[in-house]
């Protein structure tokens, strides 16, 4: 892991740049202490550097954890193959179209996921080599891949899922095989994600501890306090 660039922002979270092989990432930390690692995704491979996503990381580090994100392969500014590109023209023709999209996401989602989860998994062993990173580990954001990670990596001890991005078949049957501490954040009228799906989705999952917050409001529309909550929720499982 080499780091590429820091700064101190006005909150005094210390934010580097790194990259480790081909994956670019983002690390926040506050504090000298070894500190809790939460890992955050955007959902459907968006970039790292997304606001929404930044903002929660930075609020998070603020409140005592390590926080860190990637783009994994073919999401973020990573480069993406001939079939990523035509899976996304179809899908933007398909929903401009108003026809169903299905198959389109399970042809998009299914294999970002199945090179997204080994790059975190290489991520998650570098960053637990560093001396300001103690362990235990948080997953926050992108449900899909998450399912997957809390599925195959033992030292993932909670998660908060956000229930707005698309989740393959294959991820919906392996929710079953997640049995850790769960949140799950649902907006009610998202217009993208069919409400009875994540409900479904919730209810598969196989943890005997799982929260389900669900909020009126579309998409984008997660309130501000579920900021809060999430810390509180990640403060029982990782301090």
């Amino acid at each position: 892991m080499q780091f590429t660039s820091e700064q101190r922002l006005d909150d005094n979270v210390l934010e580097r740049e790194f990259t480790l092989g081909e994956i670019p990432g983002t690390l926040w930390t506050s504090g000298s202490a070894p500190a809790p690692l939460i890992l955050m995704a955007h959902n459907n491979g968006l970039p790292k550097a997304e606001p929404r996503l930044v903002a929660r990381a930075r609020y998070t580090a603020a409140c005592g954890y390590a926080v860190a994100t990637i783009d994994a392969a073919g999401c973020g500014d990573r480069p993406r193959s001939a079939a990523d590109e035509q899976a996304r023209a179809d899908l933007r023709r398909a929903l401009q179209a108003g026809e169903p999209a299905d198959e389109i996401f399970e042809s998009l989602v299914g294999p970002l996921v199945e090179r997204a989860v080994p790059e975190w998994r290489t991520t998650l062993d570098a960053l637990l080599s560093l001396p300001e990173i103690g362990g235990p580990v948080g997953y926050s954001g992108w449900t899909a891949p998450g399912i997957r990670l809390a599925a195959v990596d033992p030292r993932i001890a909670a998660a908060g899922f956000f229930a707005g991005g698309y989740v393959p078949r294959t991820q919906r049957e392996e929710a079953r095989q997640v049995t850790i501490p769960l949140l799950f954040l649902l907006q009610w009228d998202d217009e993208g994600n069919p409400r009875q799906r994540a409900l479904d989705l919730f209810d598969a999952f196989g943890s005997k501890e799982k929260t389900l917050h669900a909020n009126m409001g579309g998409h984008t529309g997660t309130p501000w306090f579920e900021r809060e909550d999430g810390d509180r929720f990640f403060g029982r499982h990782l301090k």
